[in-house]
């Protein structure tokens, strides 16, 4: 049985790459699709919140010449082009998919408004959430954030590359260490990255816990959803 009625899974534009690391992978995204079904088809209500990141960081070099409010809206439509890819690929998994961006695009997706994402999330539609807030200098983390708290979710579900959040960078660091859960206020002291710090603030404020796992390990989305203990637990933790 599920542990949580509602999610919030928030992923990188780069999961949706696969190998390539830009534009979108048809078989990672199918890869993906799948596993988001199963928790779906279980019985989770789901919301999903998809970055930019493997089609903006392409051009990011040229962005860092641009005024910060025309890259951030570069960045928010980068997010569409992979709700769109996404949502696709949900129904062919034959699971009914909805995508709202916060900037309106009447052609392509439907606008945001709360109480039709909740809406449609009552009835067992997947809903991906686009265009971050609509509000440039906000991360598509802190857009995750808001948004599940918005729809009430039971946790802001991060998937990313590796499995958690560690003392230092795994990635330069072999001896990092690996936390099982930490408090909201030492990742946010010890500015440990795992996320962006207005969404753990967010987070921390509304009491919402975090679960950050390994989106490459196939099968962690539904365990995380069922309750196994998977990556680690940001959540209000007086010991850390």
């Amino acid at each position: 049985m599920a542990k949580y009625r509602r999610i919030l899974l928030k992923l990188s534009g780069e999961a949706l790459a696969g190998g390539d690391g830009f534009g979108v992978d048809a078989v990672r995204t199918a890869e993906l699709a799948g596993e988001i079904a199963e928790v779906a088809k279980a019985g989770v209500e789901l919301g999903v919140v998809v970055g930019g990141g493997n089609f903006f960081r392409g051009v990011a070099q040229a962005a860092k010449q641009m005024d910060r409010v025309t890259a951030d809206h570069m960045g928010m439509l980068a997010t569409v082009i992979n709700a769109l890819a996404l949502q696709d690929a949900l129904e062919r998994c034959q699971t009914p998919t909805r995508v709202m961006t916060a900037i309106q695009i009447h052609q392509v997706a439907e606008p945001y408004i709360r109480r039709r994402a909740i809406r449609h999330i009552e009835k067992g539609r997947v809903v991906i959430f686009a265009a971050g807030t609509s509000n440039p200098y906000f991360s598509t983390d802190t857009a995750a954030a808001l948004r599940a708290l918005e729809i009430h979710a039971g946790v802001l579900a991060k998937a990313t590359k590796v499995d958690g959040v560690y003392d230092k960078d795994p990635m330069k660091h072999s001896g990092a260490v690996r936390f099982s859960e930490v408090s909201y206020r030492h990742v946010l002291a010890n500015e440990l990255g795992v996320i962006d710090a207005s969404a753990i603030a967010m987070c921390r404020d509304n009491g919402l816990p975090v679960r950050v796992f390994n989106l490459n390990t196939r099968g962690n989305i539904m365990r995380m959803s069922m309750g196994e203990t998977v990556g680690t637990l940001i959540h209000e933790k007086n010991s850390l």
